[in-house]
């Protein structure tokens, strides 16, 4: 693949559908506080982000991937042409689509902003990681900081003047950000001296940007031990003078940068603070030891944003890898492969490349409209605050009970479909002359960072499931349920509805499984060891729900189409993508629920001398 050349694709036609015919847009745009938009409004953000994407970012994304950045007297430097690209991205203001207008923002629903981070998360995923740290950071000051930081940090970070990042991993701690030995000393005119090393720091430098303000987590001499000890501090890279502009250095160096599989236009920083005294930062807020819960706000809101990174790969290598199939001739129909004069098919025609291809669409599809029925609630909930707080409650307990569903199958899945679509190509998908090998090694981080995805299973079952007593669970499975029975008897999807059914029963019995073990503190390792498949086998009965509910909404719709309209194709499509998850994915969760009843207890059990080694 040539440097500069934009391969990215995607279908505007697949997410008008998600977007506005499935999850009906159009009723939540319109109403305060996104009034001032419709779907026309909509349609022409989305046009024109993939515009900028297929014109600006598409063609970077290899250049960032051969180039990646480099170290110079102590600063980091992007590849070339992400500062103009970054320049660019904010004068068209798509970072902030679903921003408050009191914050410079246009105050669209998040359901827009999501599908506008897909385009431009996989036209250049590395890329789109800088802004996209700064406006989490940018968010937990403008809900958890003072006025006077809200005035001087927000509005900066939301319009690219400045960058911004978070900082938990320390070099000995990694996900145990309990661990963290930074260390924030009070100082008489209220700010703190910080001092400490944090790894990891995607985006923990860069030349894009006018200063970073990094979120640091880091205990105040004298706190508690554990994550109930920490703090969380405002701390740039630059000093801010008294007009606001940045100023001298901070004492915040970059020791390094890592050297990655993916994602190399990415900065992967290891940043030192404090290493000559004088780094300086403030305490988000006003109350000390609540750092953890400020930035659980940023980190939902990043899960979020990675379950996005993974549909927006696995829908770019699908779109290649289909576009090749069409074109690449190879061996006869299968209908004549004894045939050695038959012409040459298009490996589309051959039944296993097609298997792989609907195998493909049908995850993208469902992950994408499970991520904006996740935004929807998230808007549904803020549209309602005050007005019907029984139902505002609902929205965001479901929006605690799919987050990590959203990012780790969303993850999960990404890399599994990226490497799929490589071998759509066979050997051709393996070199760099296609995009395709660069989404798998991009997309294989997704699984791993903002939280490894058993961290996600853990909160799944230890936390989100006994949320409110269990309702949040409880009322995700009433919805499932209402949709089986008031579909199981379809003319076309009945019996995939009831395949429906039979998952959800057998997630039920898992969950119960679930319960049970946590009231028996001798079956207690079975949770950790069972919470991955749990969650998996949940994510396949949200995903399979979804995809179903799309089709019988495609079946409405097809029979007011005419038979020559691209529509009439289109909606077939939704059709065989729900028959494939739900004939050859659903039944897993049944099979998986029996696995979890065995109580296999063989890793626990299994002595360390016996996993072998020298």
């Amino acid at each position: 693949m040539s440097a500069g050349i934009n391969t990215y694709k995607t279908d505007l036609r697949e997410i008008f559908f998600t977007l506005f015919e499935q999850f009906g847009f159009g009723q939540v745009a319109g109403t305060a506080p996104y009034d001032a938009w419709g779907p026309d409004e909509a349609k022409a953000v989305l046009t024109e982000t993939y515009r900028f994407a297929r014109e600006v970012l598409g063609p970077l994304n290899s250049v960032g991937d051969r180039e990646g950045c480099r170290v110079e007297n102590g600063s980091v430097f992007t590849p070339k042409g992400f500062k103009d690209a970054w320049g660019k991205l904010y004068e068209q203001g798509f970072k902030t689509v679903a921003v408050s207008p009191e914050h410079g923002g246009q105050g669209a629903p998040m359901m827009l902003q999501v599908t506008v981070e897909e385009i431009l998360s996989g036209a250049n995923t590395a890329f789109n990681m800088y802004p996209g740290l700064a406006f989490g950071a940018a968010e937990v000051i403008a809900e958890c900081g003072t006025p006077a930081q809200q005035k001087q940090f927000v509005e900066r970070m939301l319009n690219g003047t400045w960058g911004g990042t978070m900082c938990l991993t320390e070099p000995h701690a990694g996900s145990d950000v309990g661990a963290a030995k930074s260390t924030a000393k009070r100082n008489a005119d209220g700010t703190y001296s910080i001092k400490g090393t944090k790894i990891f720091i995607s985006g923990g430098d860069h030349d894009m940007a006018g200063n970073i303000i990094h979120l640091v987590l880091a205990r105040i001499d004298g706190a508690p031990v554990g994550t109930k000890g920490l703090s969380l501090f405002i701390v740039p890279k630059l000093r801010i003078n008294a007009d606001g502009s940045a100023g001298q250095s901070n004492d915040v160096t970059v020791a390094s940068i890592e050297h990655k599989m993916g994602i190399n236009g990415s900065a992967t920083c290891v940043l030192n603070f404090g290493e000559n005294d004088g780094c300086l930062g403030e305490l988000v807020g006003t109350v000390e030891h609540v750092g953890m819960s400020q930035m659980f706000k940023m980190m939902n809101g990043a899960r979020i944003a990675v379950g996005i990174q993974g549909v927006s790969l696995a829908s770019a290598a699908y779109y290649n890898a289909l576009d090749y199939a069409k074109d690449r001739k190879q061996g006869s129909h299968f209908t004549k492969w004894k045939d050695p004069s038959a012409p040459r098919a298009s490996i589309i025609e051959h039944p296993d490349v097609r298997r792989m291809l609907l195998d493909i669409k049908a995850h993208v599809e469902g992950i994408r409209a499970l991520i904006i029925k996740l935004a929807m609630h998230l808007d549904k909930a803020k549209q309602l605050a005050g007005k019907d707080d029984d139902a505002a409650t609902y929205h965001k307990g479901q929006v605690e009970v799919l987050t990590p569903l959203v990012k780790s199958y969303g993850s999960d899945q990404a890399f599994r479909l990226c490497a799929q679509a490589i071998q759509v190509y066979g050997g051709a998908g393996y070199i760099q002359d296609y995009p395709v090998e660069q989404y798998t090694r991009d997309s294989k981080i997704f699984s791993i960072y903002e939280g490894t995805n058993h961290i996600q299973a853990m909160d799944l079952v230890g936390r989100k499931m006994g949320q409110a007593g269990g309702a949040h669970f409880q009322q995700f499975m009433g919805d499932v349920g209402s949709f089986v029975e008031a579909h199981r008897e379809h003319p076309v999807l009945g019996e995939a509805v009831k395949t429906l059914a039979g998952a959800q029963e057998g997630l039920m019995s898992s969950a119960m499984a679930l319960f049970g073990w946590s009231q028996d503190a001798g079956r207690f390792p079975l949770i950790p060891l069972s919470a991955n498949r749990f969650l998996n086998m949940m994510s396949e009965v949200a995903v399979g729900w979804l995809l179903l509910d799309a089709a019988v909404i495609a079946e409405k719709a097809a029979a007011s189409v005419a038979a020559d309209h691209p529509d009439k194709a289109f909606y077939e499509g939704k059709k065989f993508s729900a028959l494939w998850y739900a004939r050859n994915v659903l039944p897993n969760v049944e099979y998986a629920a029996r696995l979890i009843a065995t109580e296999d207890t063989s890793p626990m059990d299994i002595t360390d001398a016996a996993f072998g080694g020298v």
